[in-house]
């Protein structure tokens, strides 16, 4: 029998048709990065003011990154696997991934939208990307369904028979959806976003770390304000 993740908790963004980026926790404000940077001279703030909402942004500007690493956010992320693939080559942070070894695979496959699907011109490290017509978009879009619907249905086989999952899983595509904890600090959520949420990053993880960095900008608004003046460099 399929398993299906329909229920969104409150609280969550919705990406692409299957997923969702969802803010578990977080222990991040912009005051832990005064306090941080203010034990040098022994000192300690409660509340925030204009002097340490500037002295953030001398922090960004000038690039002394080590105040913005004392903090966290816990995300809960549902994606491609594709995309997963890609969000686990940040290595400075924790992630814990669902594992189809111990639980039975969803059928939750990714289907682009026909506007997303698209042709790839040009050199590695230098693609632009077209929309492709219409007709292509609706065949490249049934042909992904054919080959999700036929290899689940091969999955479902094989353990319904006996072989156990973590075998099974090998004729599960990328397309399929994964879920995974991510715990970062806010140093290295600037550097995923400043690469991830950029123009050139894959369209599919731009809409994830999009959502992710609304999280951010909410937790963190006088941070996340100096990061976009800054370029979007992380420090």
């Amino acid at each position: 029998m399929a398993v299906t993740h329909d229920v969104i908790p409150d609280g969550t963004l919705r990406v692409l048709d299957h997923g969702f980026v969802r803010l578990d926790d977080a222990m991040a404000t912009d005051l832990s990065v005064v306090n941080a940077a203010r034990v040098s001279f022994a000192r300690r703030k409660d509340e925030m003011d204009d002097s340490d909402a500037g002295l953030i942004r001398f922090l960004m500007r000038d690039r002394h990154g080590t105040p913005f690493e004392h903090n966290a956010f816990r995300f809960h992320i549902r994606c491609p696997i594709f995309v997963a693939r890609e969000w686990f080559r940040h290595r400075v942070g924790s992630f814990n991934e669902f594992s189809m070894r111990y639980a039975r695979a969803t059928d939750d496959f990714y289907v682009p939208e026909p506007e997303d699907v698209r042709s790839q011109v040009g050199k590695p490290g230098a693609y632009s990307f077209e929309p492709v017509d219409p007709e292509l978009a609706e065949r490249t879009r049934e042909e992904l369904r054919e080959v999700y619907e036929h290899a689940y249905a091969t999955y479902e086989r094989l353990v319904e028979a006996g072989v156990a999952r973590e075998l099974a899983r090998a004729v599960m595509p990328v397309g399929a959806y994964t879920e995974f904890f991510w715990t970062v600090n806010a140093r290295a959520l600037m550097n995923f976003l400043s690469l991830r949420a950029a123009e050139t990053a894959q369209r599919e993880i731009r809409r994830y770390a999009e959502a992710c960095e609304t999280f951010f900008a909410d937790a963190m608004p006088i941070t996340h304000a100096a990061f976009v003046a800054s370029g979007r460099i992380a420090p």
